[in-house]
């Protein structure tokens, strides 16, 4: 598989990705009603499409380098969890906003530092990256502190909201920062240096 083919599946699997966990997030904004074995089913096979889309991304040449710089072992990982979630996840329910939570901050940490590589790289955007993962990871980090001891309403709605800022997040990335250029093409204006 060539490179340039390779990049356009592992950015347009971080856009379908992305609009998935954005759906997901706000179902659960929408219903907080939903059956644990279902939401536990969900929450696997999405980390685990995720963990797969970031291990292919790592493995692809952007033009900026920036999305997929530490998604190889991020993948594993998240591939790993979703597994996990999907095999015993009836046993790791309780802990389950907490293991998101950890999820939700280490990648908006990684996100961070990415788009303060981006300001360096000379992308006019990485502030809009920052934003989100500042806000994404403040809401991760209420998810690890579990307020609701992974109860109620109120637990999957703030689960909701996360889940929601996580997608956008992953969208802002993969719109921002990834750049499929043929050999011809020259970096559009607002992805050239300053």
């Amino acid at each position: 598989m060539d490179s340039l083919r390779t990049l356009k599946i592992a950015r347009n699997g971080y856009i379908v990705i992305a609009l998935v966990i954005c759906a997901f997030g706000v179902g659960l904004l929408a219903n907080s009603g939903w059956p644990t074995d279902i939401l536990i089913r969900s929450l696997g096979l999405i980390f685990m499409a995720d963990g797969v889309i970031k291990m292919i991304g790592y493995f692809s040449k952007d033009f900026y380098c920036l999305a997929f710089q530490y998604d190889f072992a991020f993948g594993i990982l998240m591939a790993a969890l979703g597994l996990l979630i999907l095999i015993r996840g009836e046993t790791y329910s309780r802990m389950l906003y907490v293991v998101l939570g950890l999820v939700i901050l280490t990648d908006a940490l990684f996100r961070i530092q990415m788009s303060l590589d981006a300001k360096k790289f000379g992308l006019s955007l990485w502030w809009r990256i920052l934003l989100v993962a500042v806000l994404t990871g403040i809401l991760g980090m209420i998810l690890v502190v579990d307020p609701y001891n992974g109860e109620g309403g109120a637990a999957r709605t703030l689960v909701g909201a996360a889940v929601v800022l996580e997608g956008i997040l992953n969208l802002c990335v993969a719109v921002y920062t990834i750049k499929i250029l043929d050999r011809f093409s020259e970096p559009p204006d607002e992805y050239s240096r300053s």
